[in-house]
């Protein structure tokens, strides 16, 4: 028997669409499936790929009020009836259209809304005839992720389920797994020796990122760790953000810190072990790092967040208790004190997460594309 193969369609905006693509890939292997990631941005030209991988973020670093209008004004019908006349778009359904005849897979998932509304296109054109899925990796959706022939919707949560079924999606497309992690996102991590390797103490522990491009106003958020009476220690990860890095690293050797252990990292493969030693994380809201803080249980503080989907996304983590937001009044010093001083109120959050988890979701996907495919 031949054995299947499955192409899984990812973009490089945010580090999320291609950490999910990962973990499908993991499962997938596993059952024996053949399946190869494409980044199809950078598939479909070396152009395009900087336009917008580079412009979500530039955009997203240096102009987020900007990003968050044009992710407004790309969310409506205007853009859909548009679609057809997109010169991009064309250009990547044509160029995606030949893959297909070069790869011939039993079926396509993609973690990126625009390779998926790119095939979409083909299938209404009876030009593909495999299924087609799309996982939605925020917990919010945008317009350019509905389109009419996908076969099935993986969602985070079930308020995403309705979202899309408020937005006339058949209920029997939409699965709610959850957002795929990587299996050893979760192995199990002996904290107080990954503690002592770093050098530091059993105390409390406050994580703080700006998500994969280090955006987010880390230094401002540092300032107010620093004045914190309270004794925390912190670790910084600035991401592939090598600016950053220094502007840290040199914003804690010109600024008296009092004695608080204070690491500084740029990229780093340790997150798991790294959010497993942490109390709290303070971080931009992006789909993946929310999706790994739920599933890790680490009550998330959200002082930053580039507008757009993240916003929406900060707005389903205020609305199911998973995240604290500081605002003038309630400034993160206040929440830290608040946190130290009443463990119940970590607790709470956390028993949030639980509740809202979803495990297996990479496994689930990778079951339902075998089943899915059985027959082609």
């Amino acid at each position: 028997i031949m054995k299947k193969k499955i192409l899984i369609l990812s973009a490089s905006t945010g580090g999320g669409h291609n950490r999910a693509a990962r973990a499908i890939e993991e499962e997938l292997s596993k059952l024996d499936i053949d399946c190869e990631i494409i980044d199809s941005l950078k598939f479909v030209s070396k152009m395009v790929d900087k336009v917008i991988s580079t412009g979500y973020e530039k955009s997203a670093l240096y102009t987020p009020k900007a990003y968050g209008q044009m992710y407004k004004i790309s969310d409506t019908d205007i853009v859909r009836k548009g679609m057809d006349k997109n010169l991009i778009l064309k250009y990547m359904t044509s160029r995606l259209e030949k893959l297909l005849k070069e790869k011939r897979p039993d079926g396509v998932i993609g973690t990126h809304p625009f390779p998926v509304m790119a095939l979409s296109k083909l299938k209404e054109k009876k030009e593909m005839h495999i299924p087609l899925y799309s996982v939605i990796t925020d917990y919010t959706i945008h317009s350019a992720h509905i389109a009419k022939e996908v076969d099935g919707y993986i969602v985070g949560d079930e308020y995403v389920k309705s979202l899309l079924e408020y937005n006339d999606v058949a209920t029997d497309k939409i699965y709610t797994y959850g957002i795929p992690i990587e299996k050893r996102f979760l192995d199990p991590v002996d904290s107080l020796a990954f503690k002592n390797d770093l050098g530091l103490n059993d105390k409390f522990t406050v994580l703080l990122m700006g998500g994969s491009f280090g955006a987010g106003n880390i230094t401002e958020v540092l300032k107010d760790l620093i004045s914190i009476k309270e004794n925390i220690q912190i670790i910084i990860v600035c991401g592939r953000n090598t600016s950053l890095l220094l502007k840290v690293t040199k914003f804690i050797k010109t600024h008296s810190v009092n004695e608080k252990e204070i690491i500084v990292m740029g990229f780093t493969e340790k997150m798991n072990a790294l959010m497993s030693i942490s109390d709290c994380i303070i971080t931009k809201p992006g789909g993946l790092t929310t999706t790994e803080c739920i599933l890790k249980e680490v009550p998330m503080i959200v002082p930053f967040y580039i507008p757009g989907q993240e916003k929406e996304n900060l707005d389903f983590l205020l609305n199911n208790g998973l995240a604290v937001k500081p605002e003038k009044n309630l400034n993160l010093e206040v929440i830290i004190k608040t946190f130290i001083a009443d463990q119940s109120k970590l607790e709470r959050i956390k028993a949030s997460m639980r509740y809202c988890k979803k495990e297996d979701s990479a496994k689930k996907i990778a079951l339902l594309l075998e089943e899915k495919t059985k027959n082609i």
